[in-house]
């Protein structure tokens, strides 16, 4: 009798991974085979080193994280060659490949195929080629906790540093004042710290709902402190795109506990904000100012606001022009002014956290899906969205079989289907582009291993 995805019980053996010898020390063997998990974690820690910082070191503004996410797909091929590694699923090639079709079409059918191939290699670096690896590379339960643990780790380091930036008015501008954290991102990519923190937020929140077996006592009140402290580090971002990802992420990850424990955490949650907010008044009335103006476009608008729905008409406009294959990869600033109402203005203003003011160009539209639709058509969007949907749709299949089976490791489906809410929702306010871009492949590969991995290992703990 051959077992299904989730029917192990948590009364399993766990991987050798985790046994110990018999002199009670960890087994040497199974140590060394979680070395091919440093070049992802070395990706999901590295973006936290600032680009001054690695230009001071080396010279050159070196992209750490990319480099370490290269050498993951490296360690990944070498594994397949060598390591006698399985290759993917036929539902997981599936999902990754259709994207790589989309993408050719849409380099070759560009304007300027020349111009688009950086697009090219960018797209494929992130939505095929690092999930690939993370999909690989991870071969149980415990390999998913060590990645998302460090997800919850740079988190925590990108709050700290946030946090600090708005107490001692040393972050972004907003609002004529330094307040606005951004963590080691700096003032030009804005939603990098709220990406990080969102994501381990998440990450920590799933493993106080749903903990492993075998936890110490303290794991639960821990993982609950740390859940609570990104909020603040969060708040203090006023991403409205992240807010509302993290709302989206967290209400499934809570719905998805059964109605008992999400009616307790909802109610905790409702009373740590009015203490939060209604209490301290920790930026209330700038957080009011930032909440309206999400829906403010006609009457006292967010200038942020207005530029992004003229950006997202103006690729709109493009598909319009060009249906099934777009304008082309990196095709949207050359065509933006073409399709753009005469409201959008000529670039955002940044300054602040270090650095002097800048006029940023408007680059894209800050939002995936009408970016995709816009420059890759019909064909590239149904290619990358549908692989999107296909995640969420799986993960949060495999996650009910989970929970009705009591399988062991619930607590990672209960993070790879967050993490997929929070980016899903996310892509309606942002898309991709700065250093915290490598994340979003890892956090892909994460629900593409719990979504499409072969069920002996979705299943181990």
């Amino acid at each position: 009798m051959t077992l299904t995805a989730f029917e192990t019980t948590p009364t399993a053996l766990p991987r050798p991974a985790l046994a110990a010898s018999a002199a009670g020390q960890p087994d040497r063997d199974a140590l060394r085979g979680r070395w091919p998990l440093l070049p992802l974690v070395a990706a999901v820690l590295l973006p936290a080193v600032p680009a001054d910082a690695v230009a001071a070191w080396t010279g050159y503004a070196l992209p750490l994280a990319d480099l370490a996410s290269g050498v993951a797909v490296l360690v990944c091929v070498g594994a397949l060659l060598f390591g006698r590694r399985r290759p993917l699923t036929p539902a997981a090639a599936l999902v990754l490949a259709l994207p790589v079709v989309g993408l050719a079409v849409a380099t070759v059918t560009a304007t300027d195929p020349v111009a688009a191939l950086p697009g090219f290699a960018r797209y494929l670096q992130i939505f095929v080629l690092v999930p690939a690896a993370v999909l690989l590379l991870v071969r149980d339960a415990a390999d998913f906790r060590v990645v998302t643990g460090a997800l919850v780790l740079s988190a925590l380091v990108q709050g700290v540093t946030g946090v600090h930036q708005y107490a001692t008015g040393t972050g972004a501008s907003y609002m004529g004042e330094d307040i606005r954290a951004v963590g080691t991102f700096g003032p030009e990519d804005v939603m990098g710290m709220a990406t990080v923190v969102g994501y381990g937020l998440l990450a920590a929140g799933a493993y106080a709902f749903r903990p492993a077996a075998g936890r110490p006592g303290w794991w639960v009140p821990c993982a609950l402190g740390v859940t609570a402290a990104l909020v603040v580090p969060l708040t203090l971002s006023f991403s409205r795109g992240a807010w509302i990802a993290t709302a989206a992420g967290g209400a499934v990850m809570i719905a998805a506990t059964g109605a008992r424990q999400a009616l307790r955490t909802l109610a905790v949650l409702a009373a740590c904000a009015v203490v939060l907010v209604g209490g301290f008044g920790v930026g209330s009335q700038m957080l009011s100012q930032r909440l309206t103006s999400i829906t403010q476009v006609t009457s006292a608008p967010d200038r942020s606001v207005t530029d992004r729905y003229s950006m997202w008409a103006a690729a709109a406009g493009m598909w319009r022009e060009r249906p099934v294959t777009g304008v082309g990869l990196k095709s949207f600033p050359a065509h933006r002014d073409g399709h753009a109402s005469i409201g959008l203005s000529a670039g955002s203003d940044t300054a602040g956290a270090g650095q002097e003011f800048v006029r940023q160009p408007l680059l894209s539209p800050h939002n995936m899906y009408l970016l995709v639709l816009g420059e890759q058509g019909l064909v590239g969007f149904v290619a990358l969205v549908g692989g999107w949907a296909a995640l969420l749709v799986g993960g949060v299949y495999r996650l009910a079989r989970a929970r009705s089976r009591r399988a062991a490791a619930v607590d990672c489906g209960l993070a790879a289907v967050g993490l997929t809410v929070w980016q899903c929702v996310d892509f309606l306010y942002a898309d991709i582009g700065g250093p915290s871009t490598v994340l979003t492949g890892v956090v892909l590969g994460l629900a593409a291993w719990w979504a499409l991995a072969a069920p002996e290992k979705a299943a181990a703990a």
